[in-house]
């Protein structure tokens, strides 16, 4: 397997891809046309012909045949040409001496404060590929490119994980709450952002502060909870330094995980390295592998160990890398308990 720039030939797998995703995944919604655009827009960008603000790094995970299995992205800032809401939730304090009276009210404040940071986004891997290394390889694989990549992203990374909904796409916190305000059903508004008609959310989302005791107790219960499916996910950001810090989805309450760029595992901990053909041997432990290249970029998660100032690689993984002995490359462990 291997991580790669999305290309035009790509498209139909994406909308096979984005069929099988269900509710939830707003950034790649099965309409052709749309995805068409983003494709195309993903070229330019790793083509570096567009600003920070219009940057879409997507990626996707291919196979030895070449088949698509999978897709994830780096946008390279969020919120720089329309607003980007979140909700923060904060603290409201209550209290009365006379009356021996003191509350303490969970509070959602409507926020743009994550606007101007990267965002890891569109993570998706088919259900027949979730095993051995893949998983990993897709997710961290982002994180390897922004290391190589410093200058084209923000000084704070953050990813908006999938929130609690059941397996009919409802969720409580929008039955709670989004419901009285846009009239629509969730997987309706979901979509609508999906493919960039997000106006109405301005127009339409409540300004002043919300009590979260006026929310129904299940909406209430799963405000900063992922989704059971998104949990894994979750779990290997955290083991990169990604932590929750209040912020909160304004549809369905998934949690906003957010890390400062240069304090992730991957970049802090990725060196350059001259690629070495030959036995990795017993002592190897998976790395995740970069060659060095933007447009070509290809990005592999094999056994491998470090001597000398190489990288001692198998000749499949040269191979995948497109890559031959003495070339330079960019390596990680691909866990933490690996470094």
């Amino acid at each position: 397997m291997i991580v790669r720039p999305v290309r035009s030939s790509d498209l139909s797998a994406l909308i096979d891809l984005a069929r099988s995703t269900g509710t939830g995944l707003t950034t790649l919604p099965a309409n052709e046309e749309r995805l068409a655009h983003r494709v195309g827009w993903a070229e330019k960008t790793f083509g570096g012909e567009v600003e920070r603000a219009d940057a879409d790094y997507l990626f996707v995970l291919e196979d030895d045949d070449g088949r698509v299995v999978g897709i994830s992205a780096v946008a390279g800032a969020v919120g720089l040409r329309e607003p980007w809401y979140n909700y923060r939730v904060g603290l409201t304090v209550s209290a009365s001496q006379e009356l021996k009276i003191h509350r303490e009210i969970p509070t959602l404040f409507l926020a743009n404060d994550l606007t101007g940071n990267s965002e890891l986004c569109s993570l998706f891997l088919h259900a027949d590929h979730r095993s051995g290394l893949n998983g990993r390889l897709l997710s961290k694989a982002r994180l390897l490119f922004i290391a190589e990549f410093r200058e084209l992203f923000g000084n704070k990374v953050i990813a908006e994980m999938r929130g609690m909904s059941d397996e009919g796409g409802r969720s409580p916190f929008w039955e709670s709450l989004g419901r009285h305000f846009f009239k629509m059903e969730f997987s309706q508004a979901d979509y609508l952002t999906g493919v960039g008609n997000k106006a109405f959310i301005a127009e339409l989302m409540p300004k002043f502060p919300l009590y979260t005791c006026f929310l129904s107790e299940e909406a209430r219960s799963v405000i900063g909870r992922v989704h059971p499916d998104t949990e894994p996910a979750l779990a290997m950001l955290k083991g990169e330094g990604f932590s929750y810090q209040g912020y909160v989805d304004i549809f369905d309450a998934g949690p906003a995980i957010e890390v400062e760029t240069d304090k992730i595992r991957a970049v802090q901990g990725s060196q350059t390295l001259v690629l070495a053909v030959g036995t990795p041997g017993e002592d190897a432990v998976p790395y995740l592998i970069h060659n060095r290249k933007r447009q070509e970029c290809r990005i592999a998660a094999a056994p491998a160990r470090v001597a000398s100032g190489t990288l001692v690689v198998d000749p499949l993984t040269a191979k995948r890398l497109q890559l031959s002995a003495g070339a330079q490359v960019r390596a990680v462990p691909l866990s933490a308990k690996e470094n």
